[in-house]
């Protein structure tokens, strides 16, 4: 998930645990989100898990959850001018990496572009994108490409190339946040 590295700080420091979106959002409860922090930070900062996520119009939005986006009224309502739906994200077990991983290691282990929007990742992708930097095991650690209980391994292959996740988090989502 992209962000501005002030709503990057604010999720992984406690103050934000709702990431506002202004179009409909189809991750579903379980899914693990990568924590990415554009410039000037441009790096992999943290993960976080989606528990719900809740669509209505941008003004019922705002209502449920203007004490925990970490936006003030006016940059959410400049940010959502013209939106006819809003996604509202509720985010629990947020965890910071130990060390940041940063957009030049991301890019040498692979084709790492963060998204305009967002996208699913399967776990050997992001394994090559974070192979012999530090909290490598940290940024893997909840994913998983080998079968769930009950599963054959082309059935978790076929999954994991689908994007659908499991609920331990195989596969990861990112998405950009264009809000200034």
């Amino acid at each position: 998930m992209s962000l501005h590295p002030r709503y990057a700080s604010a999720i992984l420091d406690g103050r934000k645990s709702v990431e506002l979106r202004r179009q409909r959002v189809a991750v579903p409860p379980g899914t693990k989100v990568i924590l990415y922090a554009t410039s000037p930070v441009m790096a992999l900062v943290g993960t976080a898990t989606v528990t719900e996520v809740q669509i209505g119009s941008p003004s019922e939005i705002w209502k449920t959850h203007k004490e925990h986006g970490a936006i003030s009224r006016r940059d959410y309502l400049a940010y959502m001018k013209g939106a006819e739906q809003a996604s509202a994200l509720l985010l629990d077990a947020v965890r910071s990496f130990s060390e940041p991983v940063p957009l030049a290691h991301l890019r040498a282990g692979g084709s790492f572009h963060p998204p305009q929007s967002y996208r699913y990742v399967d776990p050997e992708t992001l394994r090559g994108w974070v192979l012999g930097h530090p909290t490598a095991e940290e940024v893997l650690q909840g994913t998983s490409s080998q079968p769930a209980a009950g599963e054959t391994k082309s059935a978790a292959t076929n999954r994991s190339q689908r994007g659908e996740g499991s609920p331990l988090g195989g596969s990861m989502v990112f998405a950009r946040h264009v809000a200034a």
